[in-house]
């Protein structure tokens, strides 16, 4: 299956704005025989924590866009925003999947980013999310959910690919570097990490998305500006790395 990270800037609190730039870029990635596109945390917003007109319902404009590329182009398209239901005014931060027959998943992004406010303004949530899409075994995460390992570690079992949407600050790229690559080492899966570019909220963001192995082996990397890339993923990969070097079975 090929994986494209379509990486780029966010436009403050601007929907129509990003869905604009995101638009063609998702086009490309289709047109180059992406099966699975994705898009970088709060894609639609940027990482807004602290505004209480920021949330949208499920089913708003975000997912929505997300579901008219994935049905246009038959392929599956996620990333994250922000999403209220009826029962709190506070958001959660949501990484929405959508897929080429109007299926939709969702998970709820369980560790909030306190550092950042987002504890004070979001609500979390509350269990992971492991989707099929084809033959490849798919775990969704969130941004700094990417710090705590015990998350993936549950789930690597059952996951070829790990998925991370992320609005991570530059000042704290080696951290993002780092981790990403220790997540795919350690759980031996691939491992994504679509990161936003530019700036925005007083910090800068300096993209580097990545695509790893399940041997931490880069697979694909990207610069500080807008662009896509890609990688194919293969769950007889991940097998045959489990097969060769069977660590799971001594994880207690």
């Amino acid at each position: 299956m090929k994986l494209a990270l379509v990486q780029g800037e966010t436009a403050w609190a601007d929907r129509d704005a990003n869905f604009a730039r995101l638009s063609p870029l998702v086009d490309r990635a289709a047109a180059d025989g992406a099966r699975l596109v994705l898009l970088p945390e709060m894609f639609s917003t940027g990482f807004i924590v602290d505004r209480d007109d920021i949330g949208e319902p499920e089913g708003g404009p975000s997912s929505r866009f997300l579901a008219e590329l994935s049905v246009r182009h038959q392929i599956w398209v996620g990333g994250s925003c922000p999403e209220v239901t009826d029962d709190d005014p506070r958001p959660f931060n949501s990484f929405v999947l959508a897929g080429p027959l109007g299926e939709m998943h969702r998970y709820r992004k369980i560790h909030r980013f306190a550092y950042g406010g987002e504890n004070r303004h979001f609500r979390p949530g509350d269990r992971p999310v492991t989707v099929r899409i084809d033959d490849i075994s798919v775990s969704m995460f969130v941004c700094y959910d990417l710090r705590f390992a015990d998350e993936f570690w549950h789930l690597a079992p059952d996951t070829d690919l790990y998925l991370v949407p992320a609005n991570w600050p530059a000042s704290r790229r080696e951290h993002w570097l780092a981790l990403l690559k220790a997540r795919a080492i350690e759980n031996q899966a691939f491992v994504a990490g679509c990161n936003r570019t530019g700036s925005g909220g007083g910090l800068d963001y300096g993209g580097e998305s990545r695509i790893f192995d399940p041997l931490g082996v880069e697979l694909a990397e990207a610069d500080g500006s807008e662009t896509i890339i890609t990688a194919e993923i293969s769950r007889d990969r991940v097998r045959e790395v489990r097969e060769q070097f069977p660590f799971l079975r001594d994880r207690r």
